[in-house]
């Protein structure tokens, strides 16, 4: 077997097992549902459900690290602007990174603790990636840096518990209701912050 085919067959593999996962724990719920339950479905063995997923909530959160790197890894000029076009083309675009998914995939996160506390995780690594960003930019500064980091990732925070939200609350279109939103959180954060 090639590589390339090799790769293909362990992506389609880890997705396939991904999704499996995903509807039972919307249909059972996150806790109720075991990695032996996941595999038997995925038709795959306990131990390739666990080498491609080494913890149970990541079977979830399979965007981890899209997620924890965005949007810090496609800035290119100024964190603020950047950060504040790239949030709202994902908005736009309805797009998981800004919180975009289905009112039950919604609902099994938040009434899971685990998958709760998983979530609030990849918001702070995803702050630790800005900050990185930012602090290598402007070594010559102290704490600003950081404080802008984490005020943008403030706000990304905020605006993906809204998209979350406002999901369950299905009334209008949630791109409609987020986006003055968000241009109000960056207009507050720009007289601060707009110059990195």
């Amino acid at each position: 077997m090639s590589e390339g085919l090799r790769d293909r067959k362990k992506h389609e593999t880890r997705k396939t097992i991904s999704d499996v996962a995903t509807r039972l724990f919307i249909r059972n719920g996150f806790e109720d549902v075991t990695i032996a339950d996941i595999a038997a479905e995925a038709r795959v063995a306990k131990m390739t459900v666990t080498n491609h997923f080494p913890r149970k909530e990541d079977l979830v959160f399979d965007i981890r690290a899209d997620f924890a790197a965005w949007p810090a890894a496609l800035i290119r000029d100024s964190a603020f602007h950047d950060t504040r076009e790239l949030y709202f083309e994902a908005l736009g675009a309805e797009h998981a990174l800004v919180g975009f998914s289905g009112p039950g995939f919604v609902r099994m996160i938040k009434e899971s603790p685990v998958l709760t506390n998983a979530l609030h995780e990849m918001h702070r690594e995803r702050e630790a990636a800005l900050v990185d960003l930012l602090v290598r930019r402007h070594p010559e500064e102290d704490v600003t840096p950081v404080l802008a980091a984490a005020h943008l990732a403030t706000v990304l925070r905020v605006l993906f518990q809204e998209v979350f939200d406002r999901t369950l609350e299905a009334e209008g279109t949630v791109v409609d209701q987020v986006w003055p939103i968000a241009e109000q959180a960056f207009e507050q954060l720009e007289p601060a912050y707009g110059r990195y």
